[in-house]
């Protein structure tokens, strides 16, 4: 049997039949030039979103799209971190944040609306955080074995500025003081610039924060530096030593560190794509330089490295928490 079809019936055939190929299509390619977001759990201007801009600017320059940045300050970043754990996991949702999220914060809150270990997934290592422990110019202590001899002899007078209880900072220096004997008196700041206004004039004895919000005066003659955190001295303080170097072990994982994650059952296919991009923006020279002047140093691991790098520090810090009792509540 032979079946005819007049031209402008085959025509019409043939592009009805095109049309269908492209309605099904489209969805996939809609998909695949959706933005990717970075989500940030601070608002903007400060270190973790300057990095996540610093990232997505090169992000985009990789090839890898519209990258829009956002910010979901609140609850030390972990509004930012709930909002990504509820997202779809199609790999377009990326949670940028602090490291303590997942090491300290499960150890010190009786409650956290996340599970550390669960909810989101790390795809990459990409900044360490070098933090340091500060003095007021006019202290009579250089260092941090000459802080603990003079608060030895000044017991009532030896305390400790920070922004955050419950950070390492503070569980680090509660450990140190039972270590030497000596009692370090935790004084809470609403966040770093009136922390350090104290140390500056001194009434506190000693102030820890990132070496990032510490710079500036540092290098401008206000505060001096006892020495910073980790086994390895900040590239852009390498005249100041290691607590490690004088003899102090409290404060080896003090130095925390920004980390990309996505919603669990994000697809691996999608999580090593994701881990390629940032491990490839993190080797652009002058992003590093960008970073370095915040006072981050980049360290790009890949998401397992991540994954090992958490449950190391959470085991260290551990018996720290245990020792101190300490609970944190917002």
């Amino acid at each position: 049997m032979t079946v005819k079809f007049h031209s402008g019936r085959l025509t019409w055939l043939l592009g009805t039949a095109f049309s269908g190929l492209m309605i099904v299509a489209a969805p996939a390619s809609a998909a695949d030039d959706a933005p990717m977001h970075i989500i940030v759990g601070y608002a903007p201007g400060g270190a973790a979103d300057s990095l996540a801009r610093i990232y997505a600017e090169q992000l985009r320059q990789d090839g890898q799209g519209t990258v829009i940045v956002e910010n979901r300050p609140g609850a030390s970043a972990r509004l930012a971190l709930d909002y990504v754990k509820r997202s779809k996991p199609d790999g377009k949702t990326i949670f940028i944040g602090p490291s303590p999220l997942f090491t300290i914060f499960p150890l010190t809150y009786k409650k956290l609306s996340y599970d550390a270990d669960k909810d989101l997934v790390p795809v990459a290592v990409l900044t360490d955080v070098p933090t340091a422990v500060a003095a007021g110019v006019q202290q009579p202590y250089k260092n941090m074995k000459e802080f603990l001899d003079w608060a030895k002899q000044h017991p009532s007078r030896a305390s400790l500025g920070l922004a955050t209880i419950g950070s390492a900072g503070h569980l680090g220096t509660v450990a140190l003081g039972k270590a030497s004997g000596v009692a370090i008196t935790p004084t809470p700041y609403r966040g770093a610039s009136p922390m350090l206004v104290d140390v500056i004039s001194g009434n506190v004895s000693i102030g820890w924060d990132a070496v990032a919000s510490m710079m500036s005066l540092y290098k401008g003659g206000k505060i001096q530096l006892l020495g910073v955190s980790g086994t390895r001295r900040a590239k852009a303080l390498p005249e100041v030593p290691t607590m490690k170097e004088q003899g102090i072990n409290q404060y080896e994982f003090a130095t925390s560190w920004y980390g990309a994650f996505v919603p669990a059952g994000t697809p691996a296919a999608e999580q090593a794509k994701l881990e390629k991009a940032f491990l490839q923006a993190s080797t652009n020279a002058s992003s590093a330089a960008k970073l370095e002047t915040l006072g981050l140093e980049v360290n790009a691991q890949s998401g397992e490295a991540a994954r090992k790098r958490i449950q190391t520090e959470r085991a260290a810090w551990k018996p720290i928490v245990e020792s101190t009792g300490f609970v944190a509540e917002d």
